[in-house]
């Protein structure tokens, strides 16, 4: 296994591989758009970046950023980069990152080293929680059950999921995921994210070893973690508002660009992207540093993302026309995958949940070091 790159290198370095290779990823997202698939050339692509790795744990031949602050700053940029090129890609990437972070925080020895030879081999990895009721469930070690919108079924070599043993909290396992035998797509018939085949994957008769099990009971729920880490995905969204942004100005004629009305509309996406942005980097910062209120920024971020990317879509199709719903058009790609991306579960509940915590206290505050 090759030394990891000196800290200031590594800082920089991921945010470039995925610049390099983005070009790459937008024109493999167009095709996979075309005919869904699993993307496994643009996973390819990541895999040759070393993009796979950086973000595992330091003993799995992760890099060392030399602070949490610069990981997730430095991811927060990747994410969004990886976001711009292709936001099915970024899903898939997103959920590998929630994987490596698992194992760094519940992973023994033996299975960090077990995982650096499977990122030796390019692997990736997913993190499968939802389910159809009554969910999965460990009998023994015999698991029973099905995961739903289990993204890269049958695509992804592991995948970590959530299982109900027979007595105490729910835990972690890994289990193998590229079984198509197990994996059926035939629902995921979506105008938007067609590539990360979220579909459901049968998980009864496996057999549970040892090295299998993840952490301990109850791991999985504990916060902030389990909460904060939802600024990863809006970062992957906040890269596709972003893309539509760049894209919206690419479109512009010059007829546009002299009518001071188009120039407002303009100005109003420019504005709810960069309005996203100091919210999601905010967030990010929160999860670093375990913020007690990291939950609640999290939150109220899912929020903020989702507003400015509706507003981003209308925009877009206001200012460009026709032509932005027409197939074929990186516009029109773009629109149908933050539509669906931007459907996570329980949105009015997370902004509520948000609202009481800034009721409660001051969760901002004045003397906010992070400002």
């Amino acid at each position: 296994m090759s030394a990891s790159p000196s800290p200031a290198t590594a800082i920089d370095l991921p945010a470039a591989q995925a610049s390099a290779i983005a070009p790459r990823l937008t024109a493999l997202g167009a095709r996979y758009d075309a005919a869904p698939v699993f993307p496994i050339e643009s996973m390819k692509c990541l895999a040759d970046a070393g993009l796979h790795r950086c973000f595992a744990p330091v003993a799995s031949g992760g890099h060392d950023f030399g602070s949490v602050d610069a990981w997730h700053l430095c991811l927060f940029n990747v994410l969004r980069i990886i976001g711009r090129a292709d936001l099915s890609v970024g899903r898939l990437y997103e959920g590998h990152v929630n994987a490596m972070i698992l194992f760094d925080r519940f992973g023994s020895a033996t299975q960090h080293h077990g995982l650096g030879q499977r990122l030796d081999a390019g692997a990736f990895y997913g993190m499968w929680a939802t389910e159809p009721p009554p969910g999965v469930q460990m009998i023994g070690r015999v698991l029973k059950g099905a995961k739903s919108f289990a993204t890269g079924a049958g695509g992804l070599a592991h995948a970590i999921i959530t299982v109900q043993p027979e007595d105490g909290a729910r835990r972690l396992i890994v289990v193998a995921a590229d079984d198509a035998a197990r994996a059926d797509l035939s629902q995921w018939r979506v105008r938007g994210m067609r590539a990360t085949g979220s579909g459901l994957y049968d998980l009864t008769d496996m057999i549970v070893a040892e090295d299998d099990l993840l952490g301990g009971p109850g791991d999985y729920d504990r916060e902030p973690l389990f909460t904060t880490g939802a600024w990863r995905f809006t970062a992957v969204q906040l890269g596709g508002i972003e893309a539509l942004l760049i894209e919206t100005r690419k479109a512009m004629s010059d007829a546009a660009r002299g009518d001071p009305m188009q120039r407002a509309k303009f100005a109003d996406a420019v504005a709810a992207t960069r309005t996203a942005y100091l919210w999601v980097r905010e967030a990010a910062l929160r999860a670093a540093r375990e913020d007690a209120d990291g939950p609640a920024f999290a939150r109220m971020t899912r929020g903020v993302v989702e507003r400015a990317a509706l507003d981003v879509m209308e925009l877009a199709a206001r200012i460009v026309g026709t032509r932005s719903a027409m197939d074929g058009q990186r516009i029109d790609k773009i629109s149908r995958d933050l539509s669906l991306y931007l459907r996570q579960g329980g949105p009015d509940y997370a902004r509520d949940q948000a609202a009481l915590t800034w009721l409660d206290h001051d969760a901002w505050g004045a003397e906010d070091p992070l400002w």
